[in-house]
């Protein structure tokens, strides 16, 4: 296989992006395909497990700022206590984590018991079921 020059993959891509044009969200090609970023075909490539992964430290990263800077009691928590909020907001949505008022009221009392509770009794855990279940458990035991 031939392999392009530094200039020559540099020009590829800015003919590429010329042609194809840069979206940052999803869209629908003219070929009906769902399509993101400058013509990435993800009806039919998708993505590799190595950009999952990629994507996936970015999202935690950009989660972690986010529920930092809106429930202040988050830094002083434990590891696995932040680890279950970020699990929650990475599902949730922040705007979704900052509903559980009263579980993060427990928290800023260190009352886990009631924190976990506040957990169960919402329409989420039903949702996610097992997984409620383990993170209210693992919110008990710190």
């Amino acid at each position: 296989m031939a392999v392009l020059t530094e200039q020559g993959l540099q020009t590829l891509k800015e003919q590429l992006l010329r042609y194809e044009g840069l979206s940052l969200t999803p869209y629908q090609c003219t070929q009906g395909k769902i399509t993101i970023g400058i013509g990435r075909n993800l009806t039919d490539r998708g993505i590799t497990l190595e950009e999952a992964h990629f994507l996936l430290s970015n999202d935690i990263k950009d989660v972690q700022l986010q529920v930092s800077s809106n429930i202040s009691i988050f830094e002083a928590l434990n590891e696995t206590r932040k680890l279950i909020l970020l699990d929650m907001a990475f599902n949730l949505g922040v705007a979704g984590l900052c509903k559980f008022k009263k579980m993060i009221a427990a928290l800023e009392r260190q009352d886990y018991d009631v924190a976990a509770r506040e957990m169960l009794d919402s329409k989420w855990a039903k949702q996610v079921g097992r997984r409620a279940q383990e993170l209210a458990a693992k919110m008990i035991e710190g």
